[in-house]
């Protein structure tokens, strides 16, 4: 009796542990979404159609920074509970990552538009 009460327990703890991930990464991909779409309005702006690609870069880095910290914090807290074993820096340095590879992409769009024949 008492093994298939430890069973229970263990699938039951399993269930939501299972539950946080799946509630944790539903919330980094909305973070996700969130900065991607912030950056988007940022690249189309009229007034920013006239920049150079080195200013808006400077521009990127600096705007959208709440959505930019949601998006750091909600996919830090995932990846701490999906690879509960790996360093929090690890986690952080793949979350700056994903927000560094987020702004070259923008401003990699925003160059390449510039330069594409009209």
């Amino acid at each position: 009796m008492r093994a298939i009460m430890v069973a229970v327990l263990a699938m039951t703890t399993s269930a939501a542990i299972a539950d946080d991930v799946e509630d944790a990464h539903r919330l980094a991909v909305a973070g996700r979404d969130s900065y991607w779409n912030c950056l988007a309005r940022e690249y189309s702006r009229e007034e920013n159609k006239g920049l150079l690609g080195q200013d808006f870069a400077s521009l990127v880095a600096s705007v959208c920074a709440s959505e930019r910290q949601n998006f750091r914090v909600t996919l830090v807290d995932y990846l701490s509970l999906q690879f509960p074993g790996t360093d929090a820096g690890a986690h952080m340095t793949t979350a700056n990552n994903a927000i560094a590879s987020a702004q070259k992409e923008i401003v990699t769009t925003f160059i390449k538009h510039k330069v594409a024949p009209k």
